[in-house]
């Protein structure tokens, strides 16, 4: 013990280990800070004991408390199912008009159906309801059948030109190549445009409009207003779902795009159905 050096300004011992001239000082650490960091390590042993811990080749050990945090997720998950049965079963019960009367079921038919949309609808109709080609944008204020909570509902659960079911909403619009001359179809395009607002050709526009009150109006109306019994669409409006201008329309009658939408009722059931008709109804377009 004779041979430690013994640092002339602090009067500690040193370690005897030196860079650069520099000497380690031998500050032993406190007493209550080893005792702590030994009970730390004793604490992780016991816990280790106690508690699933040690990875195995397939497994882990299960702990002598025998806990499982899956067991607490589950007791979670059948806890938010209870609390929301009775919601579930409200919804069930009553109809779209009276869910949307009572604020508190509303609200949780908004956030179910809200839900159900992103799993179920986002495909066609995008993650904020704009819609794109083909696929009506479910926030504005054009309905093809008409925007009521009933309505939407309807719609929903039958779907449109679903051939499986039953009540599904049908409207077929005939390709006009075969009713009418070339030079009609241009014709008829160019007056539809003019309805919308669109630029056009004045020259067809004319005799289009006799065209028009001949073939289209039966279901468009005679001022092009469309008609919700029919699921025909507006035309005087700037809204278009397959494309907009005078070639577009030609196309369209021409050679009509129908689209399909599937009956969900189904598929999801009745509930899902009446929280999905009250979520797109809370967008906004719905009337």
């Amino acid at each position: 013990m004779s041979d430690k050096h013994i640092d002339d300004i602090t009067g500690v011992a040193t370690t005897g280990h030196e860079w650069d001239g520099i000497k380690e000082l031998n500050n032993p650490l406190p007493r209550w800070w080893l005792w702590t960091f030994y009970a730390t390590i004793a604490w992780a042993l016991v816990y280790t004991v106690a508690y699933p811990a040690w990875p195995m080749l397939r497994s882990a050990t299960s702990g002598l408390l025998g806990y499982s945090s899956r067991s607490d997720i589950k007791a979670e998950l059948a806890a938010a199912e209870a609390a929301k049965g009775s919601y579930v079963e409200a919804v069930g019960a009553r109809s779209v008009g009276e869910i949307i009367a009572d604020p508190s079921l509303r609200d949780f038919a908004v956030a179910a159906g809200g839900a159900a949309y992103k799993v179920n609808c986002v495909q066609c109709h995008g993650s904020g309801a704009e819609g794109s080609p083909g696929f009506p944008n479910l926030n504005d204020d054009d309905w093809l059948w008409g925007g009521t909570a009933d309505q939407i509902y309807q719609t929903i659960a039958h779907g449109i030109r679903f051939a499986t079911d039953a009540d599904t909403r049908v409207s077929e619009m005939p390709a006009f190549a075969d009713v009418l001359e070339p030079a009609q179809i241009q014709e008829v395009a160019a007056y539809v445009a003019t309805l919308a607002g669109d630029e056009a050709d004045t020259a067809l526009a004319t005799p289009g409009k006799t065209v028009f009150a001949d073939n289209c109006a039966a279901c468009h109306g005679e001022d092009g207003k469309g008609s919700r019994e029919l699921g025909a669409p507006d035309l005087t409006d700037a809204i278009s779902l397959i494309g907009s201008g005078q070639a577009a329309i030609a196309r369209q009658v021409r050679a009509p795009r129908h689209g399909v939408m599937p009956g969900w009722s189904a598929r999801l059931g009745d509930t899902t159905v009446k929280e999905l008709a009250v979520y797109i109804h809370s967008l906004g377009g719905g009337e």
